[in-house]
């Protein structure tokens, strides 16, 4: 059985939709531990009272990239899951850490990659006209939200839509998406080499 660390910073609402699936044998693993760089996530809760380890590994004021880095790769070795998941994760990752787990580490974006990257985005999909949006989820690599790309949903934007309403459906999306493509990973319908994302037909 493979089994999974989701990283949160929030809610884990995908940490909740990775859960459930896991739960029901829509993926074939089990989430072994959730790691959060906010002590307050809400979804830290969740995993608690469902019987997940928790871990928090918040930045010291002390500390630089470099150096929280290297507590959470120590954090992430010692769980030891065939894959990790950035689920809501609000903090960049260097080069070390990324490079260490390069093809097990995986994203959500709430944009169609590569359009959009970073932050705020339903709000500049809207104030850029964009007939179009969704989610992606890709390998990440050293390249911000740049990594190759294992399977993206759109949705149409709605004339009435605001940067709220955008961001429920798009987090729809996600919940449904997330899932389907973790078990694209952990079959080896999907994976990772030299740099690509090869998907078997």
């Amino acid at each position: 059985m493979n089994t999974i660390a989701v990283l949160i910073s929030g809610r884990g609402s995908n940490f909740k939709a990775l859960f459930d699936a896991c739960e029901d044998g829509r993926i074939d693993a089990t989430i072994i531990a959730v790691v959060s760089d906010q002590s307050e996530a809400v979804g830290l809760q969740f995993a608690k009272d469902h019987g997940v380890e928790t871990h928090v590994v918040e930045k010291l004021p002390e500390q630089d990239r470099q150096a929280y880095d290297r507590t959470l790769i120590n954090t992430l070795d010692s769980i030891n899951a065939d894959w990790l998941t950035l689920a809501g994760f609000m903090r960049i990752l260097g080069p070390e850490l990324v490079n260490r787990y390069l093809g097990k580490l995986i994203n959500i974006h709430p944009s169609l990659l590569p359009a959009y990257t970073g932050l705020n985005t339903h709000q500049r999909v809207i104030d850029a006209g964009e007939p179009k949006h969704g989610a992606t989820v890709h390998f990440v690599t050293e390249e911000l939200d740049g990594g190759p790309i294992i399977k993206q949903q759109s949705l149409d934007v709605l004339p009435s839509d605001t940067a709220e309403t955008l961001a429920k459906r798009v987090l729809q999306i996600e919940h449904k998406l997330y899932p389907l493509v973790m078990q694209f990973l952990i079959s080896g319908h999907a994976r990772y080499e030299n740099g690509k994302c090869y998907l078997d037909d």
